[in-house]
């Protein structure tokens, strides 16, 4: 034992042990908030009074049963002020009710998961029902991304090349200092930024994003990505990639609630996503893109917390990290 662990093969026989079990987390990870997303509540905007009307009682009643979820009926004066919940997004969809009639108007930019969900069920629940039903998309998705993915793969990949980026630089530029360090990744977050707003938009012309803000998203995402990395590198050495996968590959990215909308996923991913970098950025870029003029501060508030918290901890214990040179007469230093 005692030659084994002073030999060559201690290194990378932890390396096997750690990819395979960093390969099954990550599979279970994405297996399990997306392979079969199940909706826990659902919350529904509603104009009428469903309690006095029979069919309109037996059309939320089924189709929570035909969801598994609690239908979470938040009732609104007008229809103005229920679309304004649209707006904010704090209702999936609005329920007119009638005398034997239900109008849904959905939000599929809202969550175009769920909006898939209840355009598949409720026509069979008001059918059961007896209730005449007429179903619209309020806030549809833009064409060129019917499946609201796209906003998931931009996040995925300045996630992705943010934390590569500062590992790169940590691997082919270990004689930057501190403050060099923290430049370069400024520079490549904001030059793959606008890399990955010009392919997505200008070129495929598969969304259309809002300049600058969905460019300036993924430039501080990228930042946030890669000073987390380099926190951990900071504070792990050479481990620091694995830490860093975990929180924002196998559980950040999944909770998210670009693929899957949040109510679809499992409670704990469903909490946790929303202070991640990867569920603050898509929050914020579906924000930007979907319903301009509702943002709201708590997505930037995350990124930017761990902006901050990776670049103090980056900071404070600089001499820690495994890269860096001795300073030069010329470079602020007195000479020797």
């Amino acid at each position: 034992m005692r030659a084994f662990r002073a030999g060559p093969f201690l290194t990378p026989v932890v390396l096997v042990l750690l990819l395979a079990a960093v390969a099954g987390l990550f599979a279970g990870s994405y297996t399990a908030a997306m392979a079969n997303p199940t909706p826990r509540d659902l919350p529904v905007a509603v104009v009428g009074d469903v309690a006095a009307e029979p069919g309109a009682r037996a059309f939320v009643r089924g189709l929570e049963d035909a969801t598994g979820a609690s239908v979470e009926l938040r009732p609104y004066a007008t229809y103005a002020q229920a679309r304004n919940a649209v707006e904010e997004q704090r209702v999936f969809a609005i329920l007119r009710v009638g005398q034997d009639r239900v109008r849904m108007d959905l939000s599929g930019a809202a969550g175009a998961s769920v909006a898939r969900l209840l355009t598949d069920e409720a026509p069979r629940v008001a059918k059961r029902a007896g209730v005449a039903l007429t179903v619209r998309d309020i806030k549809p998705m833009q064409s060129g991304d019917p499946q609201g993915l796209a906003l998931f793969y931009i996040t995925l990949a300045a996630v992705i090349i943010g934390f590569m980026g500062a590992l790169q630089l940590s691997v082919h530029a270990p004689s930057l200092n501190p403050a060099e360090r923290v430049g370069f990744t400024v520079a490549y977050a904001l030059l793959g930024g606008f890399a990955i707003y010009a392919v997505v938009d200008w070129q495929l012309e598969v969304v259309r994003l809002p300049f600058p803000q969905s460019w300036l998203t993924l430039a501080l995402t990228m930042f946030t990505s890669g000073m987390v990395f380099t926190m951990f590198n900071t504070l792990l050495g050479r481990w620091a990639v694995l830490p860093t996968w975990l929180v924002m590959v196998v559980v950040g990215n999944p909770s998210s609630g670009g693929a899957v909308s949040w109510p679809l996923l499992p409670s704990p991913l469903g909490e946790i996503g929303r202070w991640l970098p990867p569920g603050a950025s898509v929050n914020a870029q579906h924000t930007a893109v979907y319903f301009a003029g509702h943002q709201h501060p708590f997505p930037y508030l995350v990124l930017a917390g761990w902006a901050i918290a990776g670049t103090a901890v980056f900071w404070t214990w600089r001499h820690r990290h495994p890269g860096g040179r001795e300073p030069v007469p010329g470079e602020g230093a007195p000479a020797p």
